[in-house]
Protein backbone atom coordinates (compact mmCIF):
# COMPACT_ATOMS: atom_id res chain seq x y z
CA UNK A 1 0.00 0.00 0.00
CA UNK A 2 1.33 3.13 -1.09
CA UNK A 3 1.75 6.17 1.51
CA UNK A 4 -0.87 8.34 -0.58
CA UNK A 5 -3.35 5.91 0.13
CA UNK A 6 -2.06 5.71 4.05
CA UNK A 7 -2.34 9.35 3.97
CA UNK A 8 -5.92 9.25 2.40
CA UNK A 9 -6.92 7.08 5.73
CA UNK A 10 -5.80 9.60 8.63
CA UNK A 11 -8.28 10.91 10.10
CA UNK A 12 -6.93 12.86 12.85
CA UNK A 13 -3.32 13.15 14.07
CA UNK A 14 -1.23 15.53 16.17
CA UNK A 15 1.75 14.73 18.13
CA UNK A 16 0.34 12.04 20.04
CA UNK A 17 -2.15 10.66 18.50
CA UNK A 18 -3.06 9.27 15.32
CA UNK A 19 -6.74 8.12 13.85
CA UNK A 20 -6.85 6.18 11.25
CA UNK A 21 -9.87 4.53 8.76
CA UNK A 22 -8.79 0.49 9.02
CA UNK A 23 -10.23 -1.62 6.44
CA UNK A 24 -11.96 -4.49 6.65
CA UNK A 25 -10.01 -7.54 7.21
CA UNK A 26 -6.93 -5.93 8.71
CA UNK A 27 -5.16 -6.55 11.35
CA UNK A 28 -4.78 -3.79 14.13
CA UNK A 29 -2.23 -5.24 15.53
CA UNK A 30 0.26 -8.78 14.87
CA UNK A 31 -1.51 -11.65 16.22
CA UNK A 32 -0.37 -15.44 15.47
CA UNK A 33 -1.69 -15.84 11.84
CA UNK A 34 2.00 -13.67 11.19
CA UNK A 35 -0.01 -11.39 9.16
CA UNK A 36 1.99 -7.60 8.84
CA UNK A 37 -0.63 -5.68 11.11
CA UNK A 38 -1.89 -2.03 10.13
CA UNK A 39 0.11 -0.66 12.76
CA UNK A 40 3.36 -1.55 11.52
CA UNK A 41 2.23 0.26 8.15
CA UNK A 42 1.64 3.06 9.87
CA UNK A 43 5.12 2.76 11.40
CA UNK A 44 6.68 2.87 8.20
CA UNK A 45 4.51 5.70 6.62
CA UNK A 46 5.68 7.96 9.95
CA UNK A 47 9.34 7.09 9.87
CA UNK A 48 9.52 7.87 5.87
CA UNK A 49 7.15 11.26 5.99
CA UNK A 50 9.07 12.40 9.17
CA UNK A 51 12.26 10.72 8.13
CA UNK A 52 12.56 9.68 11.64
CA UNK A 53 16.36 7.34 12.07
CA UNK A 54 15.23 5.28 14.99
CA UNK A 55 12.06 2.99 16.02
CA UNK A 56 8.69 4.54 15.50
CA UNK A 57 6.41 4.29 18.82
CA UNK A 58 2.86 3.33 18.38
CA UNK A 59 0.75 2.15 21.00
CA UNK A 60 -2.79 0.50 20.63
CA UNK A 61 -5.29 1.11 23.39
CA UNK A 62 -8.41 -0.28 22.04
CA UNK A 63 -9.28 -3.51 20.12
CA UNK A 64 -11.13 -3.36 16.50
CA UNK A 65 -12.07 -6.87 15.46
CA UNK A 66 -10.00 -7.80 12.20
CA UNK A 67 -13.44 -7.99 10.09
CA UNK A 68 -14.50 -4.65 10.88
CA UNK A 69 -13.82 -1.47 9.72
CA UNK A 70 -13.72 2.35 10.88
CA UNK A 71 -11.66 4.11 13.52
CA UNK A 72 -8.57 2.78 14.90
CA UNK A 73 -6.90 4.88 17.50
CA UNK A 74 -3.15 4.63 17.72
CA UNK A 75 -0.89 6.48 20.22
CA UNK A 76 2.45 8.30 19.31
CA UNK A 77 3.58 8.82 22.50
CA UNK A 78 3.81 6.43 25.76
CA UNK A 79 2.14 8.96 28.18
CA UNK A 80 -1.09 9.48 25.65
CA UNK A 81 -1.25 5.61 26.04
CA UNK A 82 -0.72 5.45 29.36
CA UNK A 83 -4.00 8.27 29.57
CA UNK A 84 -5.89 6.63 26.78
CA UNK A 85 -5.74 3.19 28.36
CA UNK A 86 -7.33 4.90 31.57
CA UNK A 87 -10.24 6.89 29.54
CA UNK A 88 -11.46 3.49 27.31
CA UNK A 89 -10.92 1.94 30.74
CA UNK A 90 -12.95 4.08 32.87
CA UNK A 91 -15.38 4.08 29.88
CA UNK A 92 -15.32 7.99 29.53
CA UNK A 93 -15.12 7.40 25.13
CA UNK A 94 -17.92 7.46 22.85
CA UNK A 95 -18.09 4.88 20.71
CA UNK A 96 -20.32 4.68 17.53
CA UNK A 97 -20.85 2.08 15.14
CA UNK A 98 -23.19 1.56 11.86
CA UNK A 99 -24.37 -2.30 11.09
CA UNK A 100 -25.64 -3.42 7.89
CA UNK A 101 -28.16 -6.26 9.31
CA UNK A 102 -30.25 -8.30 7.85
CA UNK A 103 -33.02 -7.99 9.74
CA UNK A 104 -34.66 -4.86 11.84
CA UNK A 105 -34.87 -5.08 15.38
CA UNK A 106 -38.65 -4.96 16.63
CA UNK A 107 -38.48 -1.31 18.09
CA UNK A 108 -36.56 1.35 15.97
CA UNK A 109 -34.70 2.45 18.77
CA UNK A 110 -33.98 1.38 22.16
CA UNK A 111 -31.40 -0.25 24.07
CA UNK A 112 -29.68 -3.82 24.69
CA UNK A 113 -29.20 -5.50 27.95
CA UNK A 114 -27.42 -8.83 28.44
CA UNK A 115 -24.72 -11.02 30.32
CA UNK A 116 -21.98 -12.26 28.17
CA UNK A 117 -19.54 -14.65 28.32
CA UNK A 118 -16.35 -15.59 25.86
CA UNK A 119 -15.42 -18.89 25.06
CA UNK A 120 -11.58 -18.72 24.43
CA UNK A 121 -11.26 -21.86 22.33
CA UNK A 122 -14.14 -20.72 20.20
CA UNK A 123 -13.18 -17.24 20.00
CA UNK A 124 -17.13 -16.27 20.52
CA UNK A 125 -19.72 -14.42 22.87
CA UNK A 126 -22.80 -16.24 24.07
CA UNK A 127 -25.46 -14.37 26.11
CA UNK A 128 -25.57 -16.33 29.72
CA UNK A 129 -28.09 -15.54 32.61
CA UNK A 130 -27.14 -13.17 34.18
CA UNK A 131 -24.34 -13.56 37.21
CA UNK A 132 -23.33 -16.21 35.58
CA UNK A 133 -19.80 -17.37 36.50
CA UNK A 134 -17.21 -15.77 34.62
CA UNK A 135 -19.74 -13.63 32.54
CA UNK A 136 -19.85 -9.50 32.17
CA UNK A 137 -22.88 -7.27 32.06
CA UNK A 138 -23.11 -6.04 28.18
CA UNK A 139 -25.05 -2.52 27.21
CA UNK A 140 -25.24 -1.10 23.84
CA UNK A 141 -27.92 1.03 22.40
CA UNK A 142 -29.44 1.79 18.76
CA UNK A 143 -31.18 3.44 16.29
CA UNK A 144 -32.34 2.12 13.05
CA UNK A 145 -31.14 4.56 10.19
CA UNK A 146 -32.46 3.03 6.96
CA UNK A 147 -33.96 0.32 5.39
CA UNK A 148 -33.61 -1.58 1.94
CA UNK A 149 -35.23 -4.39 0.00
CA UNK A 150 -32.97 -6.59 1.73
CA UNK A 151 -30.94 -4.86 4.25
CA UNK A 152 -31.34 -2.40 7.15
CA UNK A 153 -28.56 0.37 8.70
CA UNK A 154 -28.50 0.19 12.48
CA UNK A 155 -26.04 3.09 14.44
CA UNK A 156 -24.97 1.50 17.92
CA UNK A 157 -23.59 2.60 20.40
CA UNK A 158 -21.93 0.90 23.08
CA UNK A 159 -21.52 1.72 26.89
CA UNK A 160 -19.66 -1.29 27.72
CA UNK A 161 -16.55 -2.52 25.70
CA UNK A 162 -16.93 -7.01 25.63
CA UNK A 163 -15.16 -8.99 23.86
CA UNK A 164 -17.39 -9.09 20.05
CA UNK A 165 -20.57 -7.38 22.01
CA UNK A 166 -22.29 -6.21 19.43
CA UNK A 167 -22.17 -9.08 17.59
CA UNK A 168 -23.28 -11.21 19.99
CA UNK A 169 -25.88 -9.25 21.44
CA UNK A 170 -27.78 -9.12 17.75
CA UNK A 171 -27.51 -12.31 17.16
CA UNK A 172 -29.04 -13.15 20.40
CA UNK A 173 -31.99 -11.54 18.98
CA UNK A 174 -32.14 -13.45 15.33
CA UNK A 175 -30.18 -10.17 13.66
CA UNK A 176 -27.34 -10.76 12.06
CA UNK A 177 -24.66 -8.41 10.64
CA UNK A 178 -23.90 -8.75 6.78
CA UNK A 179 -21.32 -11.42 6.23
CA UNK A 180 -20.43 -12.33 9.56
CA UNK A 181 -20.34 -16.08 9.59
CA UNK A 182 -19.20 -16.72 13.09
CA UNK A 183 -22.39 -15.16 14.37
CA UNK A 184 -25.01 -16.77 11.92
CA UNK A 185 -25.33 -14.91 8.63
CA UNK A 186 -26.24 -17.06 5.86
CA UNK A 187 -22.88 -15.99 3.53
CA UNK A 188 -19.54 -14.29 3.71
CA UNK A 189 -18.74 -10.61 2.13
CA UNK A 190 -16.32 -11.08 -0.62
CA UNK A 191 -13.54 -8.95 1.00
CA UNK A 192 -13.82 -11.16 3.98
CA UNK A 193 -14.62 -8.87 6.52
CA UNK A 194 -18.26 -8.18 8.19
CA UNK A 195 -20.49 -4.80 7.48
CA UNK A 196 -19.74 -3.47 10.61
CA UNK A 197 -17.95 -0.23 10.38
CA UNK A 198 -16.81 1.56 13.42
CA UNK A 199 -18.15 5.22 12.75
CA UNK A 200 -16.81 7.32 15.35
CA UNK A 201 -14.42 7.64 18.61
CA UNK A 202 -15.09 10.66 20.82
CA UNK A 203 -12.18 12.07 23.71
CA UNK A 204 -11.14 14.71 25.80
CA UNK A 205 -7.58 14.75 24.55
CA UNK A 206 -5.31 12.70 26.93
CA UNK A 207 -2.47 15.21 26.63
CA UNK A 208 -3.81 18.18 25.69
CA UNK A 209 -3.54 21.65 28.44
CA UNK A 210 -7.14 21.83 27.74
CA UNK A 211 -8.44 18.71 27.09
CA UNK A 212 -10.34 19.72 23.89
CA UNK A 213 -12.34 17.12 22.81
CA UNK A 214 -11.56 14.86 19.90
CA UNK A 215 -13.91 13.60 17.18
CA UNK A 216 -12.68 11.08 14.68
CA UNK A 217 -15.71 9.85 12.11
CA UNK A 218 -14.77 7.45 9.43
CA UNK A 219 -16.75 7.33 5.97
CA UNK A 220 -17.95 3.77 5.73
CA UNK A 221 -16.47 0.93 3.03
CA UNK A 222 -17.19 2.06 -0.75
CA UNK A 223 -19.61 -0.54 -2.25
CA UNK A 224 -22.63 -0.35 -3.80
CA UNK A 225 -24.77 -1.38 -0.38
CA UNK A 226 -23.40 1.00 2.16
CA UNK A 227 -24.40 3.68 -0.93
CA UNK A 228 -27.27 2.89 -0.79
CA UNK A 229 -27.97 2.85 2.88
CA UNK A 230 -26.47 5.93 3.63
CA UNK A 231 -27.84 7.77 0.88
CA UNK A 232 -28.95 11.33 2.89
CA UNK A 233 -26.45 10.77 5.92
CA UNK A 234 -23.22 12.90 6.47
CA UNK A 235 -20.22 10.90 5.22
CA UNK A 236 -17.66 13.60 5.82
CA UNK A 237 -14.57 12.75 7.91
CA UNK A 238 -15.45 15.37 10.20
CA UNK A 239 -12.92 16.07 13.01
CA UNK A 240 -12.40 18.80 16.06
CA UNK A 241 -10.05 18.51 18.68
CA UNK A 242 -6.84 19.58 19.80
Amino acid sequence: MSNLEIADRILYEDNHLIGINKLPGELAQGDKSGDSPVSELIKGFIRERDKKPGEVFLGIPHRLDRPTSGVLLLTKTSKALSRMNTLFREGTVEKRYWAVIDRAPEAPEGEMRDWLKKDQKKNKSFVVKPGASGAKEALLRYKLLSSGDRYHLLEVSIETGRHHQIRCQLAARGIHVKGDLKYGARRSNPDGGISLHARLLGFDHPVGKERDRVVCIAPPPEDNLWRALTAGLPLGRDTAGA
